[in-house]
């Protein structure tokens, strides 16, 4: 799933959460001035809470890291090498992919979306430039010392931003009072901006009915914060309702501007009735930050877990501690700058587990199927020792994953900066299928400049996605600017792969600083050749994104 549908999921899922706590918090309280802010920080907070990145101190905590490990074992998807074609970094992190096919139907519901958001948006803009042409049309009176628009023809009050528009020979002596009172609430509190914004987030997430709940109440507490500041300049209760009523007939439509009469009255009425909220029940809205900061863990969770993510190819775990000392003399690694790599390198393990992984004959019929994680350690000497089960599907094949684990022949040992022989885990996943299963042909996709961007047989570097990574780890130079003013992040490059092998137009996809993307593109630029893409078994010009993490 691509970064900017797990935004868009992110902001309407919150949206869905904020509004169900509104109405179990807030709904029926009086504070409407809290009740405004509180409302608007849904909005906000909805939207730029995917965007806030605190990974560098939640992957400092242990816990938070063991959720993740959980969510990217439990929810990320499965790849199995040569049943299912692996998912490579270019179709992970490719931004919208599948959106440059023409005829998917995911490219149809995305241009019906478009097409619905750009209608609500020329909405938005038509009723705009109706104001802005009534303003012309009206002429500038004075109505005790408040400046006004007047209407040509009757029609109920209304305000938008510091225009108060009426029609003053529709109303009598106290119910003018009242009308400025009220519209001048509006003007002065700037609540327009409020229902501006609204409308503008109800033509982004036009689908999610919550967020037409959120405005509705949006417009609804305005108009309760403008009738309590008429009550509370000493109207008469009963006759400012009457005189709401009596509005009531007015025919009125859908637009951007405060109606003095805005329907339901009954709401209304009702919370002008209604006995004003003890001040202890202010208490309750500090429960929201609460919420925003859990909301704000969550999805920093997901983001480390997808930039984590277990694939056969780049298979490394860690805790947050560079060392677990089970020996003393001898300790245990999670990470180290050489990781360990099997004879001949990745594409040689894929053959080595298709070949010598068998479905458990008793467990055929049953037709149980998925992925077992073995976790083990790559000695000094290249064996392997202390394997464990980190996440079982079934007995009979966890049994048979440590099976073909300890079959395995001696591996090339982990490495230190230092260039010295260290022991190091390593967790590998095992896939299981039913023999009925029957493997997908990947579909290829071409990009609008014609290069294929998913291919059968995706670009691969020589000796493999290890190679690749000690390849970078090797020749990447922290840049002196950035190490000084501690700039770290993981930098996203694409670039294409052409039929020959040679590697081609690097872009950063996603930059961090631009010392660290300068060099992130003079490392690609000085990669040797790959082994090129293929579809129909022909050599495909092909694009490739690479991930490149720069860690203090």
């Amino acid at each position: 799933m691509n970064p900017e549908l797990i935004y868009f999921l992110k902001v309407n899922l919150a949206m869905v959460v904020f509004y169900g706590f509104y109405r179990l918090f807030f709904y029926k309280d009086t504070f409407f001035g809290w009740r405004r802010v509180t409302l608007l920080s849904f909005l906000v907070i909805s939207f730029l809470h995917p965007l806030l990145n605190i990974q560098d101190w939640a992957k400092q905590q242990e816990p938070i890291v063991a959720m993740a490990d959980i969510y990217a074992t439990v929810f990320m998807p499965e790849f199995m090498p040569e049943l299912v074609q692996p998912a490579s970094p270019s179709i992970q992190n490719s931004a919208v992919v599948a959106l440059e096919e023409k005829t998917n139907p995911a490219t149809i519901l995305f241009y019906v979306y478009l097409g619905i958001a750009a209608l609500l948006v020329t909405r938005l803009l038509v009723q705009l430039f109706g104001l802005l042409k009534l303003r012309l049309q009206t002429t500038t009176v004075y109505i005790k010392d408040v400046k006004v628009q007047m209407l040509n023809k009757q029609a109920g009050p209304f305000s938008f931003f510091k225009w108060i528009f009426i029609y003053p020979d529709a109303h009598t002596e106290e119910e003018l009072k009242e009308i400025l009172t009220h519209e001048q609430t509006h003007a002065r509190q700037w609540h327009s901006i409020d229902v501006i914004f609204s409308e503008l987030l109800c033509a982004v997430c036009w689908f999610n009915p919550f967020i037409w709940l959120i405005k509705r109440e949006v417009r609804s507490n305005l108009e309760y914060l403008a009738d309590r500041k008429v009550l509370e300049t000493g109207h008469d209760c009963k006759t400012y309702q009457y005189h709401l009523l009596g509005l009531a007939h007015n025919k009125q439509v859908a637009t951007l501007y405060n109606n003095f009469n805005v329907l339901p009255l009954k709401k209304r009425i009702k919370m002008m009735n209604k006995r004003r909220t003890k001040a202890i029940g202010r208490a309750k809205y500090f429960i929201f930050p609460l919420l925003a900061a859990l909301l704000l863990l969550v999805s920093n969770i997901e983001a480390i877990a997808r930039t984590t993510e277990r694939v056969i190819e780049d298979i490394v775990t860690t805790t947050g501690e560079s060392i677990e000392t089970i020996d003393q003399e001898d300790p245990v690694v999670e990470m180290a700058h050489k990781m360990p790599n099997f004879p001949g390198g990745n594409s040689e393990l894929m053959k080595f587990l298709n070949k010598n992984v068998k479905y458990p004959a008793m467990n055929s019929d049953a037709k149980i199927q998925g992925r077992v994680i073995v976790q083990f350690v790559v000695n000094k000497d290249g064996s392997i020792s202390d394997m464990a089960i980190k996440r079982s599907v079934d007995p009979y094949l966890d049994k048979e994953a440590l099976r073909v684990i300890a079959a395995m022949p001696k591996w090339e040992p982990a490495k230190n900066e230092a260039g010295e022989i260290v022991r190091c885990r390593y967790t590998l996943p095992v896939q299981f299928r039913s023999p009925e299963y029957t493997p997908k042909k990947v579909k290829a996709v071409v990009g609008e400049d014609g290069i294929f961007q998913i291919v059968e047989k995706m670009p691969q570097f020589p000796g493999g996605q290890t190679a690749l990574m000690n390849y970078l780890n090797t020749n990447i130079v922290y840049p002196e600017a950035a190490k000084a003013n501690k700039v770290q992040g993981r930098v996203i490059v694409q670039f294409v792969v052409n039929k020959n092998g040679d590697v081609e137009n690097p872009v950063i996809v996603r930059p961090v600083n631009p010392e660290l993307d300068t060099e992130t593109i003079r490392v690609i630029k000085s990669m040797p050749k790959w082994i090129p893409g293929e579809q129909d078994g022909t050599p495909v010009n092909c694009k490739y994104t690479v991930p490149v993490q720069f860690k203090l």
